[in-house]
């Protein structure tokens, strides 16, 4: 069914009027709340962090508190009421909104404004809309400033919402509460699994840690120093990389990530040639920024910053590079401080006990490593893999609300009429 034919069913054939926000309820800026006045009880307070949290729902408590007296200089925010970011350091979240069905009455800050609704719009209908490329349209054309981001109360307030059926308040409420209706269901479905997916890596850590923790003389602790050596890619030079080209060029900034650096394909197979590169199935480490995060190489042509980004040059023989990589999760690393920056040397690495099990046993120990594995592979394709388990289910349904979200929202304004 197309967008069109879906809209017409929905609203049948009822009109649509783009009104300015601030002719469909009262707008109120919130004023001064420093983190200082947060308590650990008394009256509910929400700040910029619970917005972006349930950006676009509803939240029926608070994270934060103030005290009755701070509360008393504070704009209220009671039941139903809309609270909107007004101010951050990306535009993207300026503008974000979340219902506040509190019994309680609760307070805001000057980071936020407060949508009261009149009776012809949901609060919660507006929260969504302000999801919408049409609301990201027009809060860029109001934003203000380059290291804070701003868009005001006033300007809030020129922002134009579709109301379908506005001569007829009932009607159109109607409307707008099956639209919100359908959007819950979507939206709750994700929650869910999300939910889902928070329960599973606690199953999967604690698992994880238990799998790898070992009693005295079940093991025998080896350095990896003693398993391997530590390579690492030729030094790349800035000038020798490109915004565009060949091969990626991973830095400690994109390592795990989309590579924004390429170089030649020629340099890299010359240096590939030439000096160390890490096998299928090793686990590159990161040794500067987060400390110890590991990858495994999955034998695609790419190159990797030196130094910043290491392997262990490993023949299994010993141990697995996947134990290894799952104990690399929980290692305690012996980090050095250079200056500022944290950062994971090689004689760092040189030094990581790890435990080997059944060591007078070689077989025995690979096979129970392989065990352990498998167990942790499972955990981690349910929690972690894109291509499958929940995150790939979590993505899946993101997209369907989406697609439904822009659907019930992408009512024509009336210059697309008229063209």
């Amino acid at each position: 069914m197309s967008s069109m034919n879906f809209m017409e069913k929905l609203l049948d054939g009822v009109a649509v009027e783009w009104k300015a926000l601030g002719d469909v309820g009262e707008l109120v800026r919130g004023n001064g709340l420093p983190k200082t006045d947060f308590t650990e009880s008394g009256i509910p307070a929400i700040h910029y962090g619970q917005i972006y949290t349930y950006y676009g729902l509803s939240t029926t408590s608070t994270k934060s508190f103030v005290s009755p007296e701070t509360a008393e200089k504070l704009k209220k925010v009671n039941k139903g009421d809309v609270v909107i970011t007004n101010t951050s350091e990306n535009l993207e979240d300026v503008g974000k909104a979340v219902v506040y069905l509190g019994e309680r009455q609760a307070v805001t800050g000057g980071h936020a404004t407060i949508f009261k609704p009149s009776e012809i719009i949901l609060g919660k209908y507006f929260a969504y809309f302000t999801q919408t490329d049409i609301f990201s349209g027009e809060k860029r054309k109001y934003s203000k400033g380059t290291k804070v981001i701003d868009v005001s109360a006033s300007d809030l307030a020129k922002i134009s919402i579709p109301i379908p059926c506005p001569e007829n308040p009932e009607k159109s409420l109607e409307i707008q509460a099956e639209v919100v209706r359908i959007l819950d269901a979507f939206a709750e479905l994700t929650a869910e699994l999300t939910a889902e997916l928070t329960a599973r890596k606690k199953q999967y850590n604690y698992y994880r840690d238990q799998l790898l923790s070992f009693e005295d003389g079940e093991v025998e602790w080896k350095t990896l120093g003693a398993i391997g050596e530590v390579r690492m890619c030729k030094r790349i030079l800035k000038s020798q990389t490109s915004s565009e080209g060949e091969i990626p060029f991973y830095k400690i900034g994109t390592f795990g990530k989309k590579p924004d650096a390429y170089i030649p394909g020629s340099l890299f197979e010359e240096y590939k040639a030439k000096y160390s590169y890490p096998k299928i199935g090793e686990i590159l480490i990161s040794a500067s920024g987060t400390i110890g995060r590991a990858v495994v190489f999955d034998g695609e042509d790419a190159y990797f910053q030196d130094s910043n980004i290491v392997w262990i040059e490993n023949d299994e023989s010993v141990v697995l590079n996947k134990f290894l990589f799952y104990f690399y999760k929980i290692a305690n690393w012996g980090i050095s401080e250079g200056g500022t920056i944290q950062r994971l040397y090689n004689d760092n690495l040189r030094k990581l006990l790890i435990p080997i099990p059944y060591p007078n046993d070689s077989e025995k120990s690979l096979a129970e490593q392989a065990r352990i594995v498998a167990i942790l592979n499972k955990f981690d394709a349910l929690t972690n893999s894109i291509s499958e388990g929940l995150p790939r289910e979590i993505a899946l349904r993101q997209k369907q609300y989406e697609h439904y979200r822009d659907l019930l929202l992408s009512f024509p304004k009336p210059e697309e009429v008229a063209a």
